[in-house]
């Protein structure tokens, strides 16, 4: 276990060590979002066939041309093209066997049928191969699916892909002292983080499939914890991380015979988070505050997610930060705001239990040191 892990050693330990989950194949066009297994490779020449790169005519030799018929896309002429002659042709449809080049059809000069025009060998023909050879890597394991890629490896050949299985994630919220619908009241909160993590899960690419709001007794937390651990790849629990006397998640993966990895982070806000597992069901531990809770989302969740369907662990980047940055000695700080002409704006409502900061910034500058106007500062953006 490592005691007060420093911000970028936790993130490192919270992605290492994990195994990806099992992969499953699906039709091409359900991968959007998804993260392939394994490399996905251009099972033919990308074109296929030589083909036209323009509506035009398809010549043989020096002109000029007569033209002979028509050549469409999905319809190959069957024979050769002899010299002297010529075929209409659209754009996409495989060239004619002889061919010598292309002449666009806004650059032809006709004469019944009858054709000039200028020529040059190999003019607007795409050779078979000209952006991808049969076998060769067109997306590597561990990349997240986009509709282009999508476009591409169907180009290339594939009706479906091997793709790493979506997590599935139970949310559980300790608290005796949140009200779930209408005005907080009598000394009750609102609750926002179970209307809120679901979302951000989401976006991470995580299936939630139990959100559960359990009291502060240890014995429940514990049954609850139980639970998850037998229906879920991942659970996220809010509150019950730091040391007062109702503050039981440690103690409940202990009576699990659970292991923690990760006790506190030194980064403020979201001190003490925690990550564990619990019969090698990792368990990451959210403080109850939402800015805190959402930074140890960041901080150990992310990591951890990104490690089941393996991709790789992220890397940040740089940005000039517009604002000075006090930072505690020994700790990192995750500060709240907006990337502006690309300068870091810092944004206001800062504190651990605000939201309105969160509500309208794009992510965190993360600081392990104070920091001056026109610094560079690492941007870690959220989902």
């Amino acid at each position: 276990m490592i005691q007060e892990a420093h911000w970028e050693q936790a993130r490192s330990e919270a992605h290492g060590f994990w195994k990806k989950l099992p992969s499953e194949t699906i039709v091409i066009a359900s991968c959007v979002d998804r993260t392939l297994a394994t490399d996905a490779l251009a099972l033919v020449d990308l074109p296929t066939f030589p083909t036209s790169a323009m509506d035009g005519y398809a010549v043989c030799g020096k002109g000029p041309w007569k033209i002979i018929g028509e050549v469409k896309a999905g319809s190959p002429m069957k024979s050769a093209l002899k010299d002297k002659s010529a075929v209409k042709i659209a754009t996409g449809a495989v060239i004619p066997e002889n061919t010598y080049g292309i002449i666009r059809w806004e650059s032809a000069t006709l004469d019944g049928d009858i054709l000039s025009g200028d020529i040059k060998e190999g003019q607007e023909i795409r050779p078979a191969g000209l952006e991808s050879k049969k076998g060769e890597v067109l997306a590597a394991a561990g990349t997240i699916l986009n509709p282009g890629l999508i476009g591409l490896l169907a180009a290339a050949g594939h009706d479906s892909l091997e793709v790493v299985r979506i997590p599935k994630a139970t949310i559980i919220l300790l608290g005796d002292e949140i009200v779930l619908e209408g005005l907080p009241h009598d000394g009750l909160v609102r609750d926002a983080l179970g209307p809120q993590l679901p979302g951000w899960l989401n976006k991470l690419g995580v299936e939630v499939i139990a959100t559960q709001y359990v009291s502060d007794e240890l014995e429940l937390v514990s049954n609850a914890f139980a639970e998850a651990a037998k229906n879920s790849d991942i659970v996220f629990t809010t509150a019950g991380t730091a040391d007062g006397p109702r503050d039981h998640v440690r103690a409940a993966i202990a009576a699990l015979k659970g292991e923690l990895i990760i006790d506190r982070v030194k980064v403020r806000p979201g001190h003490p988070m925690v990550l564990a597992h619990v019969n090698k069901i990792p368990f990451v531990g959210l403080p109850g505050n939402p800015q805190s809770a959402i930074v140890a989302l960041l901080t150990l969740g992310q990591p951890v997610i990104d490690a089941l369907m393996g991709r790789k662990e992220a890397e940040l980047d740089q940005i000039v930060t517009g604002d000075n940055i006090d930072v505690s000695e020994g700790f990192t700080r995750l500060v709240l705001g907006n990337v502006v002409d690309g300068w870091f704006e810092m944004g206001e409502y800062l504190g651990s239990a605000m939201l309105r900061g969160l509500a309208h910034s794009t992510g965190f500058a993360v600081a392990d040191k104070s920091m001056e106007e026109g610094e560079m500062v690492a941007w870690l953006p959220l989902p």
